[in-house]
């Protein structure tokens, strides 16, 4: 008994330590400290939206970045400045109002002012977005004789290291591809996608999305295109099969929120599989949370 009441104030211990009131503004908040030095960064998540708090001896000040009339306001370098004011000009630095961005900030000065600062940096800072979204396609992989149109949704799981690749990201994603009255066609795809963000900025990312490896389940009920008996079955059976398509495509992230607004143009061209003399018209619209 006296063992387990010893763990469970060790651990309490730790929660304690691990996060600690601070009164800014006449408010308090518990705060998470992330780097502690002369410059000491805190952070938490309150009310579902990150918190940025910079103390100084006894100056502790929010990081704001607010949006006006649909510009940025930047109020948080003003602070840096004012409390790094002995340091190299801010300016240089293109801090963005990020924990990983922050945090090497933050380590560059405490180094900076005092030679015995010393932390173990992080190697990974591995964040997540969940998102959702419609769109049209004419999916030009298998035959579409009148090129029509298909109704789809889908949902976008995204990993981002924003401490070393903030401009890769892998994406997880399923889609679903509906039958219209002048095509039946069905298709349920799982595909795993690597994305290069060539555009990437707080306000928006564009990006090369590559699928490399996907799952598709074709559903059809549609008349044999060449009027080849031989070949019939294959527009009339129901399958799956695991490609390698190496698929390409173009898109875009706007930030609105705790999230983004995704645009996309994809599979407008494939290495690994034929199309049908289509030219590929694949869109979609929706939107994406940070987890």
């Amino acid at each position: 008994m006296k063992r387990l009441l010893l763990i469970l104030a060790f651990f309490s211990t730790i929660g304690l330590f691990a996060q600690q009131d601070y009164t800014v503004d006449g408010t308090t908040y518990s705060l998470k400290t992330e780097i502690d030095g002369k410059l000491t960064l805190l952070w938490n998540v309150i009310d579902g939206e990150y918190r940025y708090f910079s103390k100084k001896g006894s100056d502790i000040r929010e990081l704001k970045n607010t949006r006006v009339d649909g510009d940025y306001q930047e109020e948080y370098k003003a602070v840096l400045m004012d409390q790094t004011s002995d340091y190299d000009p801010l300016e240089d630095k293109k801090v963005k109002l990020t924990l990983p961005s922050l945090r090497r900030f933050y380590i560059d000065y405490n180094r900076a002012m005092d030679p015995s600062f010393d932390i173990e940096e992080e190697k990974v800072v591995l964040k997540t977005r969940l998102g959702g979204f419609v769109g049209m396609t004419n999916y030009p992989f298998i035959p579409n004789p009148d090129n029509t149109l298909l109704p789809q949704f889908g949902i976008d799981f995204e990993m981002i290291d924003e401490a070393r690749l903030k401009r890769h990201s892998l994406l997880f994603q399923f889609r679903q591809i509906f039958a219209s009255s002048d095509y039946d066609v069905n298709s349920s795809q799982f595909s795993l996608n690597y994305r290069f963000k060539f555009v990437h900025s707080e306000k928006v990312d564009v990006f090369i999305n590559t699928k490399i490896a996907d799952y598709v389940y074709i559903s059809p009920d549609i008349e044999d295109p060449d009027n080849n008996p031989n070949t019939a079955e294959t527009f009339s059976n129901s399958g799956g099969e695991f490609q390698a398509p190496f698929a390409f495509g173009l898109g875009a992230d706007i930030a609105l929120g705790n999230g983004y607004i995704t645009l996309g143009y994809y599979d407008i061209l494939a290495l690994n599989l034929n199309d049908n003399g289509e030219f590929a018209m694949d869109f979609v619209v929706g939107y994406k949370f940070n987890l």
